[in-house]
C-alpha cells in the first residue's frame, strides 16, 4: 500500500494529511505553528501517523506546502500553497474553477483549468484586514476567544459596516462602534462582511467563474460562506468540518501520489528492454 503525506506549514496553523493509493484519508492532524516551524511539521506528521496506526517508514513520499514549506526537514519535495490548494479543492469538488483561500495571515484567489492547474492568481495586499488574523484580533479586543467567534456570529441581527482598508483603520472603527454601544456580535458580523467584500474583489481580479470553492480556517464560520454566496449570487462549495483547514495538506498528499506514479513509470520505462532493430514495439493494448 502506497502512503503519502502532505504537510502544510501555515503562518498560524500547521496541518498534515496521510493518503493511501485509493485516495482514502488515513490520518490527519492540526496544531498552532508557533515559531519552531520544523518542530511543528514533525509534530503534526507524528500525530497523523499515530491516528493512522503507521510508522514513519510506512510513508513513501512527503510533500510540503505553505509559507513554511522549506523548513520541513522530512519532505521529499515542496510545492506552493496555490498548487496544493488547487489539488485539494478539486479533490473534494472536481468541478472547481475558482478557489478562495483565507488563512490567518493571507488571502488568495486562483482560477483553475480543467486539469486543476492554476491559470491566474491574486494575493491580498499586505494588510491583516484581509485575513483571519483581523477577525481574531477583533474578537480579542472585545474580550472573546477565537473559539467564541462562531457562537457570537450566530446571534448577530444588525451588522455594522467596517470599511477600513487596513487593519489599523478598521480597528479604529471597531473601537468607535463599541463606544457607541453596538453589540459585539454585530461588530463581529460587520468584520466578516468587510472580509467578504475584499475576497469577492480578489476573485473578480482573477476573473473567477463557477464552480467556486472556499477553503481556509475562516470557513469554519458558516456565516462567511453564506455572505460570499449572497454577494456572488451563486452557490459556493465548502469542504465539511475541519477539512476546510486541511485542504492544502490534502492537496499536497494527492500530489505525492502523482509524483510516485510518475517516478514508477520512469523506472519502468528505463528498465524495459529495447525492441530489436526493425521490430515494432508491442502495443500495451495487445
Amino acid at each position: 500500500m502506497s502512503v503519502t503525506a502532505g504537510i502544510d506549514v501555515g503562518s498560524t496553523y500547521t496541518k498534515a494529511v496521510l493518503l493511501d493509493a485509493e485516495r482514502n484519508i488515513l490520518g490527519h492532524a492540526l496544531r498552532p505553528t508557533g515559531f519552531r516551524l520544523s518542530a511543528a511539521a514533525e509534530a503534526v506528521f507524528n500525530q497523523a501517523l499515530a491516528e493512522a496506526g503507521l510508522e514513519a517508514g510506512d510513508v513513501d513520499y512527503v510533500v510540503a506546502t505553505g509559507t513554511g514549506r522549506h523548513q520541513v526537514e522530512l519532505k521529499d519535495v515542496a510545492v506552493t500553497d496555490l498548487t496544493a490548494g488547487a489539488r485539494g479543492a478539486t479533490f473534494f469538488f472536481p468541478g472547481t474553477r475558482t478557489v478562495l483561500d483565507i488563512g490567518g495571515q493571507t488571502m488568495k484567489s486562483s482560477r483553475l483549468d480543467e486539469k486543476a492547474l492554476v491559470k491566474s492568481f491574486r494575493l491580498n495586499d499586505k494588510c491583516a484586514a484581509g485575513t483571519g488574523a483581523f477577525l481574531e484580533k477583533t474578537a480579542r479586543y472585545m474580550g472573546f476567544s477565537t473559539e467564541e467567534i462562531g457562537p457570537l456570529l450566530s446571534t448577530s441581527r444588525e451588522p455594522v459596516p467596517i470599511s477600513g482598508v487596513c487593519a489599523v483603520f478598521a480597528e479604529s472603527e471597531v473601537i468607535n462602534h463599541l463606544s457607541m454601544g453596538v453589540a459585539p456580535c454585530d461588530i463581529m458580523q460587520g468584520a466578516i462582511e468587510s472580509l467578504v467584500g475584499k475576497s469577492v474583489q480578489l476573485m473578480k481580479r482573477v476573473k473567477g467563474e463557477p464552480e467556486f470553492t472556499l477553503v481556509g480556517g475562516i470557513l469554519r464560520f458558516e456565516t462567511m460562506a453564506a455572505a460570499v454566496r449572497e454577494r456572488l449570487g451563486c452557490e459556493v462549495n465548502v469542504p465539511a468540518g475541519e477539512m476546510c483547514q486541511l485542504t492544502s495538506a490534502l492537496g499536497a498528499a494527492t500530489l505525492g501520489h502523482l509524483r510516485l506514479e510518475k517516478l514508477r513509470s520512469e523506472r519502468a520505462s528505463a528498465g524495459a528492454p529495447r525492441a530489436a532493430a526493425g521490430t515494432a514495439p508491442v502495443s500495451a493494448e495487445a
